[in-house]
């Protein structure tokens, strides 16, 4: 997106508040219009009372500008009040826009986005382009007008002198302009760095266990140190680039000053200019000074601004790789049939990761996925709520092409509980609740039953008003997957989606979610990524998968009679699940 394009699109976001635009830019301008009426006043106050011995002139002088700064102080109020109201206003609607942006955009940009850098882009960016858009920006053009208006006002009073103090400004107008384009590039290199010190950071406190685990803290503080260096050494460019220009800035408003003094000073002895006239070209060039070194500044801000709102745009320019046609239909509730159609996937044009899958599995089915890591099982289960569109084939849901419907009606219809669910911030019923805000706290308690999770919630200190923590972090990973299948009940979706592996869980809470599972399970479409003997024995279909094609499919029995990959596996992993239970069946035999 080019510069300009940038800065058209960030100022578009004014357009709905054209009321306090219009209340807040003409305080602005009556500001200024009254600032080059002072030198004016204090001329007159010169030549008609200084000079000529009248006191009157003095008070009548002293009284109109001490009206005018009463008068100013009100537009100054008008337009710091609505510029500062326009600068939150629009970054509450920017971030907002951002926000909604990444909620809507696919899998597969999260998959090779880092959430620093997001957060990065949703916070600091926005804040440095929020300070231009509405202060920044009135300063601006209130310099600008500042400007102008002093050069008018200057000629006016003697074109000769004025033409000669305003030698250096051009000089200004330039350097300020070329200090403009230098410093931008080097905004939106500080700002992408913040983007990479931020991930940084964020993948450190969220592997704040495994880091401490393996005692690797003074690693993840070099790892740290380093990208904070280089962030530090490109705003320490930025702030040599405005160290050397700002002098130049101030010199040139002095230089100005000093052609006044030396050309204009002999004029005025001679009488050829009143000394009030000189006194007010010297007020005007003074009054150009500090607006004039602050143009600097606001450059700056409108780089920063620029280089800041285009990392933001990129974001909410990025095309969603999962659209809804025009005429999508609403999906409503449906049997639980779903059928893949000749499927191929890959996450890149160049690295296929499904070939040729195609099945069909009734209502109420389950089908269990099993093969090595990296064979596709994962894959096929995100297909089917459609986190990944296939590159070639049709999934059908019900018959109806699942590209045909609105996505949100179809992941209504589909609940997912994975090995390591993720909770939020929030109370245990919030948690449950989260798929159906609506639903009544009996409703949460009947599913929370189901799930057989009500017991050890009972007993949280504040029940099912118990915070959670950060990513459910005050529960152990069974009470977690409990929750996440309670959650799934209360939705009550047509078709499942399990990961079936609990090796991380003790005997006992194993038993408790297989337990659970089966409440969820019943009447459903059941798409299992299988890791226990037990589940696969029960499921309707197995599809063994094998660098990302169906190399086998069929019933356990029917697997283990044809040999092949399954009975590989079977052997290696399942066989002893299998001795396992039958120890277990005898021991539980002898106690009775």
């Amino acid at each position: 997106m080019k510069e300009d394009a940038v800065y058209r699109r960030l100022l578009g976001y004014l357009k709905p508040y054209w009321k306090q635009l219009f209340i807040a830019y003409f305080s602005m301008l009556f500001a200024t219009l009254l600032n080059l009426f002072v030198p004016q006043i204090i001329k007159d106050a010169i030549d008609n009372g200084l000079t000529a011995g009248e006191p009157r002139a003095l008070f009548v002088a002293g009284g109109i500008i001490l009206g005018i700064a009463v008068v100013r102080g009100a537009a100054g109020f008008g337009q710091l009040y609505f510029g500062e109201w326009l600068t939150h206003r629009v970054s509450y609607d920017l971030r907002n826009h951002f926000y909604n942006s990444v909620q809507a955009l696919p899998f597969s940009f999260h998959d090779r986005t880092l959430t620093g850098d997001l957060m990065s882009r949703a916070t600091s960016d926005i804040t440095e382009t929020e300070r231009f858009v509405g202060i920044g920006l009135m300063g601006l053009i209130s310099t600008t007008l500042l400007l102008v208006g002093v050069i008018i006002a200057m000629l006016l009073e003697s074109v000769q002198l004025s033409l000669l103090g305003l030698i250096p400004i051009p000089i200004l107008v330039y350097a300020t302009i070329r200090f403009g384009n230098t410093v931008r590039p080097m905004f939106k290199l500080i700002q992408e760095q913040m983007g990479v010190l931020s991930s940084t950071m964020q993948e450190s406190m969220t592997g704040i266990n495994v880091v401490k685990a393996f005692a690797r803290e003074p690693h993840e503080l070099a790892k740290f140190d380093e990208e904070n260096d280089e962030w530090f050494d490109r705003r320490y460019g930025l702030i040599r680039t405005w160290a050397d220009n700002w002098p130049l800035f101030t010199f040139l408003v002095a230089t100005s000053i000093f052609l006044l003094l030396w050309f204009g000073g002999p004029v005025a002895l001679d009488g050829k200019i009143t000394v009030g006239t000189l006194f007010a070209l010297i007020s005007y060039v003074l009054m150009l000074g500090a607006p004039v070194q602050r143009l600097g500044f606001l450059v700056n801000l409108a780089a920063t601004a620029g280089a800041s709102a285009k990392r933001v745009f990129d974001i909410i320019d990025t095309p969603s790789e999962i659209e809804e046609q025009e005429n999508a239909t609403w999906l409503d509730r449906v049997d639980g049939s779903v059928t893949f159609q000749g499927v191929d996937f890959g996450y890149r044009e160049d690295l296929k990761i499904l070939s040729d899958i195609s099945f069909h599995a009734e209502p109420g089915q389950t089908i269990a996925l099993i093969g090595p890591t990296g064979s596709g099982k994962s894959t096929v289960t995100n297909l089917i709520p459609r986190f990944y569109d296939p590159t070639a084939g049709q999934i059908l849901v019900d018959g109806v092409d699942i590209r045909s419907v609105q996505v949100q009606s179809l992941r209504r219809q589909i609940g997912i509980v994975l090995q390591d669910p993720f909770l939020f911030s929030q109370t245990v019923a919030e948690n449950i609740a989260y798929g159906r805000p609506d639903a009544s706290m009996d409703e949460i308690i009947a599913a929370a039953t189901a799930a057989r999770a009500h017991s050890f919630i009972s007993e949280m200190p504040e029940g099912y008003d118990t915070r959670v923590g950060e990513r459910g972090v005050t529960l152990s990973g069974g009470q977690k997957q409990r929750v996440a299948i309670a959650r799934a009940l209360l939705t009550d979706p047509s078709i499942l989606i399990l990961d079936d592996s609990t090796s991380s869980v003790d005997t006992e809470t194993e038993h408790l979610i297989q337990e659970a599972l089966a409440v969820l399970m019943e009447g459903r479409t059941t798409f299992v990524i299988a890791q226990r003997l037990l589940t696969l024995k029960s499921a309707d279909a197995i599809l063994v998968l094998d660098h990302g094609r169906i190399i086998q499919r069929g019933t356990h029995d029917e697997l283990l009679t044809e040999g092949g990959l399954y009975r590989e596996i079977y052997d290696l992993q399942l066989k002893d699940q299998e001795a396992f239970v039958a120890l277990e069946a005898e021991m539980e035999g002898k106690s009775s």
